[in-house]
């Protein structure tokens, strides 16, 4: 993977790294092959075309099968400085007039579309006025009849073959057997390209089963264990979802039902309450869930037997999108399965019935298990689990059938401070009009409440923080840790590098233009505040490029540099020593607020270059 693509990776997403097979997917699409991508859910599925998008010359098009998905994905993108949009039926006409003159002057990098747009001729002619680089089909399980979720307006995709027959296509999907996979590149044209799978392993989730006695006091039990967090509590019917949502009110938690007996206003509602964090607990049938991108949901409980092993592992991977621990959680009476029965018996196709009772079969298999259940769940999928003890479900931990325990552990980072800063995204995002994790996930917010950075450049290097990011929201957060570190008394910490051996190979072919560029006038015996003012940057940034240079050797000789004050010098100097780092926070906690960070910086770039002077 070339350098650039990790600087747009880290520019736009905020990530230093790609994940298991994102690397090799980007390359494949750049080359302009077609691809079969299966992923699990929080994988980095999206990933493999949004990136791909930003280098290739012509536009992306992403058929995206919910409204809710397409919204959460362009507002996530434009806060990552992406310009992108969508185009599907909530949408005014002069709205859509305005996106797709957007798409025809080039302005946009990726635009979203609805599958059963594809069957208006208006929009076939609308998309050949385009220079289509890439379509990425998502939820691409939903072209099968064999998937759990199959919609006959993906039947509409075979068309985009046709119409541009040498345009690259990627599928993605996180939930396919080989069944479906086959079905999926057979529909989409597809036989000649790659198929990518990365292990459907989610690492960072549990899974239990538990009996189904006293469901609604155990369910209680492990939200209020949780509070605050998001979770989603799938029940069978409609009725239950309702009454589901009522008792954990009266319980004290925050509940809303979402069923496909609610009108669609109804249901938009719901859901915006819940990825806006207004509501945390959503009460559901299956209809809810496939829409939502909402990475930070902790629980997913099944207050009833899910219809396959095919679609609950599809529900409980709206868990833990981030990667962090999160739980699932399955209630389990044999009479569930008598509820499932009834209505297989009154379905009238001899094919459908089988097919219903086969799914049935494997899903009570699963709740019945005396072995390890993430070995049964990959090896649905066609993937061998070797390990003999997983230690994340409750077959191979006993411990994780008693309440409170999942993988909920006292966090390493200040839960104060975390609880600050979600207050500070929550404020950002209903200013912007968008769900809190287009801000910044938790994963990030747990960073920052780890390590307490106080200026851009320490928090420029949180996972999640990208160049945009940084520049609309760093200051925001800054001022909150900030505040928090001065009233407890707490230093900013040492930040561990996330590099990866993709960029220390970059950072080992050489320096840069920009940091050469200075290195050459420094090496004409000009300061760091003479190179700032002909390039006409800032003073730190200057002495970054410095340090850069000298910490790969390449330093030219500095002893025509000194320090305005001696007397601050020795103060700066001493105040390094005391606090054991070379950090500039904590040595301007030390000295106060008369000395500046830029200040700080020639100090400590002077003390390196005399320390290795000798």
């Amino acid at each position: 993977m070339t350098s650039n693509m990790l600087d747009l990776l880290k520019k736009h997403f905020g990530y230093d790294a790609f994940r298991p097979l994102q690397a090799e997917v980007v390359g494949h699409v750049l080359s302009g092959g077609d691809a079969l991508v299966l992923m699990p859910t929080g994988g980095g599925k999206s990933l493999c075309y949004q990136l791909p998008a930003l280098k290739l010359s012509g536009i992306t098009i992403v058929v995206s099968p919910l409204i809710a998905l397409m919204k959460d994905q362009v507002d996530a993108l434009r806060a990552n400085g992406i310009p992108a949009a969508f185009l599907n039926s909530s949408l005014l006409p002069q709205e859509i007039s305005r996106v797709e003159n957007e798409a025809r002057t080039g302005k946009l990098k990726l635009l979203y579309l609805a599958p059963e747009r594809l069957s208006m001729p208006a929009v076939r002619h609308f998309l050949q006025e385009l220079t289509v680089s890439l379509f990425a089909i998502d939820e691409a399980h939903c072209i099968s009849e064999w998937g759990h979720d199959f919609r006959p307006d993906y039947r509409n995709l075979d068309a985009l073959r046709r119409m541009f027959p040498h345009t690259p296509m990627l599928a993605l999907t996180a939930t396919a057997n080989v069944r479906v996979r086959d079905d999926i590149l057979a529909q989409l044209g597809l036989q000649r390209g790659r198929v990518f799978q990365s292990s459907f392993n989610r690492s960072n989730l549990t899974y239990r089963v538990i009996p189904k006695k006293k469901a609604l006091e155990r369910l209680v039990q492990e939200l209020k264990s949780r509070p605050g967090a998001s979770a989603i509590v799938y029940c069978f019917s409609r009725k239950g979802s309702e009454k589901t949502a009522a008792d954990l009110t009266a319980n004290g938690i925050k509940a809303a039902a979402y069923h496909a007996g609610l009108n669609a206003k109804e249901r938009t509602r719901v859901q915006e309450r819940f990825i806006r964090d207004e509501v945390p607990v959503i009460a559901a049938t299956i209809a809810f869930g496939m829409g939502i991108d909402k990475p930070d949901v902790r629980l997913v409980a099944h207050l009833d037997m899910p219809k396959s092993v095919e679609g609950y592992y599809q529900e409980t991977g709206r868990a833990g999108r981030d990667g962090l621990p999160s739980d699932c959680l399955l209630f389990f009476s044999t009479g569930d399965r008598f509820k499932h029965e009834f209505f297989i018996r009154e379905m009238e196709n001899f094919d459908e019935r089988q097919r219903a009772r086969r799914q049935l079969d494997e899903i009570v298999r699963y709740c019945g298990l005396k072995s390890c259940r993430r070995k049964y769940l990959l090896g649905y999928f066609g993937e061998t689990w070797t390990q003999a003890n997983c230690s994340a479900c409750d077959v191979c931990s006993p411990q994780l059938q008693e309440p409170p325990v999942g993988q909920s552990s006292v966090p390493d980072f200040d839960h104060e401070l975390f609880e600050r800063l979600r207050v500070v995204r929550r404020n950002l995002a209903d200013a912007q009009g968008v769900p809190p994790y287009v801000i910044f996930g938790d994963r990030t917010l747990q960073d920052m409440a780890r390590y307490f950075p106080q200026q851009l450049d320490a928090l420029a290097k949180m996972f999640g923080v990208g160049k945009e990011k940084l520049t609309h929201y760093g200051e925001a957060f800054l001022t909150e840790i900030r505040s928090y570190a001065q009233t407890k008394g707490i230093t900013e910490r040492e930040i561990p590098s996330q590099a990866t051996p993709e960029r220390a190979t970059k950072v080992r072919r050489g320096m840069t233009d920009t940091i050469r560029f200075t290195v050459q006038l420094f090496a004409e015996k000009r300061t760091p505040k003479q190179i700032a003012n002909v390039r006409r940057l800032a003073e730190g940034t200057i002495l970054q490029h410095l340090e850069q240079a000298m910490a790969q050797g390449k330093l030219p000789d500095a002893s025509h540099v000194a320090f305005p004050s001696p007397e601050r010098f020795d103060r700066i100097a001493q105040a390094f020593k005391k606090t054991g780092s070379a950090m500039l926070a904590p040595a301007q906690v030390q000295l106060g607020p008369s000395y500046s960070y830029d200040e700080i910086r020639l100090a400590r770039f002077i003390l390196k270059a005399r320390e290795r002077a000798g």
